[in-house]
């Protein structure tokens, strides 16, 4: 059994979470093994299904919460954060 590792960021979105980057998230957090959730205003989705990104209802300026659980937390929550930080 491999070592299980646990990760955590915060992002201020600069943008609306719509059908693109809400799609990259997806495509993305379905090549890890981790379990991987995204949290805002108290709801929270996983997040390789693309319409459960965008009914969170995250819009620009709002803060969004990544959690994983795995081998790979830490790459997986680095990964999405950057998608997040760069969405237009």
């Amino acid at each position: 059994m491999s070592p299980s590792s646990s990760a955590q960021a915060s992002v201020v979105l600069p943008a609306h979470l719509h059908a693109r980057p809400a799609g990259k998230l997806a495509q993305s957090a379905a090549r890890f093994t981790a379990t991987i959730h995204i949290g805002h205003n108290g709801r929270t989705v996983n997040p390789t299904g693309v319409l459960a990104l965008m009914s969170l209802g995250a819009t620009a300026g709002t803060t969004v919460t990544i959690t994983a659980d795995g081998p790979d937390a830490q790459a997986a929550v680095d990964t999405l954060a950057e998608i997040l930080t760069t969405a237009e």
